[in-house]
């Protein structure tokens, strides 16, 4: 198979880069494989290669709504046909979506994994004619990873619908543990593993120990050009933040997964066009997001993990130029870590709780409850029956993973639109304007019955067909639903409940120690890991990374915060030694007080101070009357 033809042809490179060919091969042999590639490895040419030279069609599974969009349109833009089915798109526009990929010629499909159980794919999946199963941040599927997905464990099921579809797991972070498990729970038919090195040579990781973070912060942007990303822990500091950079007079935008879409689609591109320099970011930033002149990664809040710093610290530098990766570190931050300990790992007790306080919430009767959906207000919940936010997420989590509930953080709901005039009535409204009327007939010709009941539409579908912008589709549907023209229910991110089995007695929840105590043990040692990073200063900090992950190397970076300070160090040791014997000369046969003795020397008046110091601890000299003498 000429996969480099397939290259040139389609992206232009004359050859494949690091295990990109490896992994290409072996998947073309019909090979389960597992890929571990660093941040801008190019993970996206080892499955896209392969799927485009052979018939049917590549399955991608990613969660990443960010990513699956910008690689379709990448796709179509080579000329490529690719589909992408994810949460917000309407019932109709899934079918059709599904409907084209049995019948269109299509080569990839992109699915969230939620998707992979529903009926609908089910029924259409078995119509298509698959030739590879992509399976992007394969880390998910790992309970004892760090960021373990459920909905992940459904990918097994499907290669029992495709029992002789060959799968390609993709990860940029991956411990020797989770790599194990992986090929586990995906069923390889045999361990095949390929690793990149993960060291990223251009890129310099420091740990800048600070009380005053916003000086160091305004600091390290002032005296270093270029884009960057400045990473905190919650949705609250990326505007607060955001608002004292600008008040700095640096340009900045902020971005967390509970903005409208169009919001961080706008931000996101101006960010990339370089019109903001500074984006301010949960981790909901960055997954997917091929900006590869970033030069700055700040954390400003420590990460709870190493596999989610190396990931987040991955985004500086992909186009292989000088970038550098900071943290910014104060003691406080080991407590504010420790803290999230009990956070996502609340008592059994409080979840015992959490579950019966739920049972009033929806007033769920004893053995009610399987199959049953609810959407969840985890405010109202709280308020109600006196907890915070961040442990009842955590326990409803657990439950989760216990076998008791699906709780489903955040799912977009789409849109629906109602029409409340007659259509004779519609026919007759003529001041509307024409881009009004475009918008009404795009949605009439788009959607069936909307004089009789809500249906989910997609402001993104109608913005396409009416070649106006998302945002005037949303503000002239505003305005329709404002005259009483139309009920239009904009889109909203809502978590929901799913009780996957009847209600118990609280006192009879059993959550086992492969829920609970193991998980828990290994978030603890995530936590710990993440804390001698940033505490160290002895160790090579890129060589500390590599090992995390099972890669030794031999060398050190020779640009970390630890490598500089020692070579410092090591470069002041030799001229103190050597200090010291022109020292040693001076004072032989008469004494010198230190003023004329650094006139003599023509040294730094520190480093003789020092040098002096140790020499008297060494009893090497003494003084005598403020009179420098040789110990005899």
């Amino acid at each position: 198979m000429d996969y480099q033809a397939i290259l040139k042809q389609y992206w232009g490179y004359d050859s494949f880069r690091g295990i990109q060919e490896n992994i290409i091969r072996s998947i073309g042999e019909g090979r389960d494989t597992l890929g571990l590639m660093p941040t801008g490895g190019g993970k996206s040419v080892t499955f896209q290669v392969p799927a485009l030279a052979q018939e049917g069609m590549c399955l991608v599974i990613t969660p990443l709504i960010a990513l699956m969009k910008d690689q379709v349109q990448n796709l179509k833009r080579r000329g490529i046909k690719a589909l992408a089915v994810y949460s917000g798109m309407s019932r109709q526009d899934i079918i059709t979506t599904l409907e084209n990929a049995i019948f269109g010629n299509y080569k990839f499909l992109y699915i969230s994994p939620e998707r992979l159980d529903t009926e609908i794919f089910r029924i259409k999946l078995a119509k298509m004619k698959i030739s590879l199963i992509t399976v992007d941040e394969s880390h998910c599927i790992s309970q004892w990873g760090y960021d373990f997905r459920p909905a992940y464990l459904k990918i097994a099921e499907v290669r029992h619908l495709l029992p002789d579809v060959p799968i390609l797991a993709l990860t940029a972070t991956a411990t020797p543990e989770v790599v194990k498990d992986i090929q586990q729970r995906l069923e390889f038919r045999k361990e095949n593993v390929f690793r990149m090195s993960f060291e990223r040579t251009n890129l310099a990781y420091v740990v800048r120990q600070t009380e005053n973070k916003a000086s160091e912060l305004l600091h390290i942007l002032q005296r270093m050009e270029g884009s960057a990303i400045l990473y905190v822990r919650n949705r609250r500091r990326t505007k607060e933040v955001t608002e004292w950079l600008q008040q700095q007079g640096i340009t900045a935008d902020f971005y967390h997964a509970g903005l409208d879409d169009a919001v961080k689609d706008i931000r996101q591109q101006r960010w990339q066009k370089g019109e903001s320099r500074v984006m301010v970011a949960t981790n909901a930033f960055g997954m997917g997001i091929d900006k590869p002149d970033v030069r700055l990664v700040i954390h400003l809040d420590l990460p709870d993990s190493i596999e989610a710093y190396f990931q987040e610290a991955g985004r500086a530098g992909r186009d292989g130029q000088k970038a550098y990766a900071i943290i910014l570190y104060a003691q406080s931050d080991s407590t504010t870590l420790r803290k999230r300990i009990p956070d996502n790992f609340p008592e059994k007790d409080y979840i015992r709780d959490v579950y019966e306080h739920l049972q009033y919430y929806y007033e769920m009767a004893m053995g009610d409850g399987l199959g049953c959906v609810r959407e969840f207000d985890i405010e109202d919940f709280c308020r109600k029956f006196k907890y915070f936010p961040v442990p009842v997420d955590s326990a409803l989590k657990i439950l989760t993973q216990a076998g008791y509930l699906e709780y489903t953080d955040e799912q977009d709901n789409a849109s629906r639109l109602l029409f409340s005039v007659g259509r004779e009535e519609l026919y007759r409204l003529r001041e509307l304007g024409e881009d009004m009327d475009r918008l009404i007939q795009a949605a009439l010709r788009s959607y069936t019955g909307l004089f009789t009941d809500y249906a989910f539409i997609s402001e993104e579908t109608l913005a396409i067909r009416t070649g106006l912008t998302q945002r005037q589709v949303y503000e002239m549907l505003k305005e329709l639903s404002r005259r009483r023209i139309v009920s239009y229910i904009p889109r909203k991110k809502t978590p929901y409940i799913i009780y996957t089995r009847e209600r118990v007695e609280s006192n009879r929840l059993n959550i086992p120690p492969a829920v609970y105590e193991e998980r828990k043990a290994r978030y603890e040692q995530r936590i710990k890991a993440m804390l001698e990073y940033v505490t160290n200063d002895t160790a090579c900090r890129s060589r500390m990374l590599l090992h995390y992950f099972g890669e030794q190397n031999e060398h050190d970076c020779s640009q970390c915060d630890t490598c500089l300070r020692l070579r410092h160090k090591i470069t002041t040791d030799k001229q103190a030694d050597s200090l010291s014997g022109r020292v040693l000369h001076c004072l032989s046969g008469h004494s010198l007080t230190p003023a004329a003795l650094a006139d003599q020397l023509l040294v730094e008046k520190d480093l003789l101070a020092e040098t002096l110091r140790q020499m008297m601890d060494d009893k090497q000299i003494f003084t005598h009357n403020g009179m420098l003498q040789i110990r005899k």
